[in-house]
C-alpha cells in the first residue's frame, strides 16, 4: 500500500468509524466494539507510515486547491509523525477505559460521546499531517468545534458554562490572532508551506517577525499559555475520558505541537535566535510553569490540580522551544510524547477513584492505595514522570531541556526547572503518601475500578516506563525534526 493511500486511510478511518458507531446506537456491545476496532485501525494506518518517515522520506498528499496557491494538503514530517503515533495509540487505550467508565457511571448519550471522540481524532490526525498553515488552521478549528459536545456532555449549567469558556477563548484567539498571523505570513512569503529551516528569513522585517511570533503563540490558545489558559480548568466539567482527551491525546497536545512546528518550520530556529525581542516567550512560559504549579499545589480538587499541572507541563514544551537551540527543541518534542502518557494515566486514575468511591478531593484519598493498588500504583508512576525522576519518561525529556538551558547559559530556565520540579514533588508525592501510608476512614469499603479501566491505566503507566528504556524511535523522530532537511 502506498504512503499516499495510507494518509487517506488514516484520515478516513475515524470518519467511517463515527458513521458505524452512529448506526449501532441501539446495540451497545457492537458500538463499543466498533469504537475499539476503529482506534486499532487508525493506529495501524499511522504506524504503517512510520518506516518511511524514519528512512528520511516525507510522504505527501495534495487534495484540493481551494484558490491558486492555497491547498488542502498533507506532508508527514518527524514531529507530525510522533504526534499522530502518540494520539492514535492512546486512543486505543482511552477507548478501553471509556467503555469501563461510561458503563460504570451509567453515563447518558454514550453513542454521541463515541462519535465525537472519533471525529475529534480525525481532526487531530489532520493537524498532525498538515502540510501548510491553511490545512492546519482548518483542522485546528474543527478540533475545537468537535470537542465542544464532549466538554458539555452532561448538559447541566456547569457544563454549559464551562463549554462557553472553552469555545469562547479558543475561537477568539484562533480567529483574532492565529488567522491574521497566517494571512500576513502568506502575503509576506508567498507560501504557507511548512519547510525545514522556516520560510520567514529574509522575507519580513525584525519588527514584523517579532509581532508574528506573538500572534502565532497566543493565537494557538490550545497551548494554554497564561493568560489564555482559563478554558482548560473550565473544561474539567467533562467526563474523565474527555479530560484525558483534552489533556493528553488531542487538544492541548495540538496546541504545543503547533507551537513547536511553527517555530521549527515557519520561523526556523536559526532565524528566531537572531531576532530581537524573543526573550519574552522564555519568561512568559517560565512564569506560567511556576504560577500554574503553585495553583495546583493549593488545589484540593484532584481534577483541578491535574488541570493546572497540565498548564505547567505544557509550558515546559514552550520554554524548551523558546531556548532556541536544536537540543532544547528535541526536549520539547520529547515532552509532548512523555507528558501524554503520564498525564493520561493520572486522569485515568482520577476517573477510577470517582467511579468507585465518588471522591474528588485530594484530602479524601487517605488509604485509598490499599484498596485500589493498581490504580494508585499507576498514579505513583505517572507522578514520578511528571516530577522527572528515573526510570520514568519524564526524566528523558527534562534531561534534554536542561542540556539546552546549560548550552544557552540560561540561568532563568534552569531555575524554573528546579523550582517546578520541587513544586511537582510537593503536589504529587503527598497524594501517593496519603494513599498508601495513611489509614482509610472506617466506612471505606471500595475496591478496584471496572477491569477495562484498570487495564487502560496500567497500560499507560507501563508506557511511561517503556519510554524511558525504549526511547530510540521517539528520540530519532525528535532529532530528525531539527536536522537540515528534516
Amino acid at each position: 500500500m502506498s504512503d499516499s493511500t495510507l494518509i487517506i486511510l488514516a484520515l478516513l478511518v475515524p470518519v467511517i468509524g463515527a458513521l458505524l458507531i452512529a448506526m449501532s446506537d441501539r446495540k451497545p456491545n457492537q458500538r463499543d466494539g466498533i469504537t475499539l476496532l476503529t482506534a486499532v485501525a487508525l493506529f495501524a494506518a499511522v504506524a504503517a507510515l512510520l518506516p518511511s518517515v524514519l528512512a528520511g522520506m516525507r510522504p505527501e498528499l495534495s487534495l484540493i486547491e481551494v484558490v491558486p496557491g492555497i491547498t488542502i494538503a498533507f506532508r508527514i514530517e518527524p514531529l507530525g509523525m510522533m504526534f499522530a503515533a502518540v494520539a492514535s495509540i492512546l486512543w486505543i487505550v482511552n477507548s478501553i477505559y471509556s467503555i469501563g467508565y461510561m458503563r460504570g457511571n451509567g453515563e447518558s448519550h454514550q453513542t454521541r460521546f463515541y462519535i465525537c471522540f472519533a471525529v475529534a481524532l480525525w481532526a487531530t490526525i489532520g493537524i498532525a499531517f498538515a502540510a501548510n498553515l491553511f490545512t492546519l488552521f482548518i483542522f485546528y478549528e474543527m478540533l475545537t468545534i468537535l470537542t465542544y459536545p464532549l466538554v458539555t456532555h452532561h448538559g447541566d449549567r456547569n457544563s454549559v458554562r464551562g463549554g462557553r469558556v472553552y469555545l469562547g477563548i479558543l475561537l477568539t484567539t484562533s480567529i483574532g490572532l492565529l488567522l491574521p498571523a497566517i494571512v500576513v505570513t502568506g502575503l509576506a512569503t508567498g507560501t504557507l508551506d511548512f519547510r525545514a529551516g522556516g520560510i520567514l528569513a529574509g522575507k519580513v522585517s525584525p519588527v514584523l517577525g517579532g509581532l508574528l511570533l506573538v500572534l502565532f503563540i497566543y493565537g494557538t490558545g490550545k497551548a494554554a499559555l497564561m493568560p489564555f489558559h482559563r478554558w482548560l480548568p473550565a473544561a474539567m466539567v467533562a467526563p474523565t475520558p474527555v479530560s484525558a482527551l483534552l489533556h493528553a491525546v488531542a487538544v492541548v497536545k495540538a496546541g504545543v505541537f503547533i507551537v513547536v512546528k511553527v517555530v521549527v518550520y515557519i520561523f526556523g530556529i536559526e532565524y528566531l535566535s537572531k531576532l530581537a525581542y524573543t526573550d519574552w516567550l522564555l519568561y512568559i512560559s517560565g512564569a506560567t510553569i511556576i504560577i500554574a504549579s503553585i495553583i495546583a499545589l493549593r488545589s484540593d480538587n484532584l481534577k483541578r490540580r491535574l488541570a493546572y499541572s497540565t498548564i505547567s507541563q505544557l509550558s515546559y514544551v514552550i520554554m524548551a522551544t523558546a531556548i532556541l537551540l536544536p537540543i532544547s527543541a528535541v526536549g520539547a518534542a520529547l515532552h509532548i510524547a512523555v507528558h501524554a502518557f503520564g498525564k493520561i494515566t493520572l486522569f485515568f486514575a482520577a476517573g477510577s477513584i470517582y467511579t468507585v468511591s465518588h471522591k474528588t478531593k485530594v484530602s479524601q484519598l487517605d488509604g485509598i492505595g490499599r484498596r485500589m493498588p493498581w490504580t494508585m500504583g499507576a498514579f505513583a508512576i505517572a507522578s514520578l514522570s511528571m516530577i522527572g525522576i528515573p526510570p520514568t519518561a519524564g526524566f528523558v525529556s527534562k534531561w534534554f531541556i536542561v542540556q539546552g538551558a546549560l548550552q544557552a547559559q540560561s540561568v532563568f530556565a534552569l531555575v524554573v526547572v528546579v523550582l517546578s520540579t520541587l513544586l511537582n514533588a510537593a503536589y504529587f508525592l503527598p497524594i501517593v503518601y496519603a494513599a498508601f501510608f495513611r489509614k482509610a476512614p472506617a466506612e471505606a469499603t471500595h475496591g478496584e475500578a471496572p477491569l477495562p479501566m484498570v487495564i487502560a491505566l496500567v497500560a499507560t503507566a507501563g508506557g511511561t516506563l517503556a519510554l524511558f528504556f525504549f526511547a530510540d524511535v521517539v528520540l530519532q523522530l525528535a532529532r530528525d525534526m531539527v536536522r537540515p532537511g528534516g
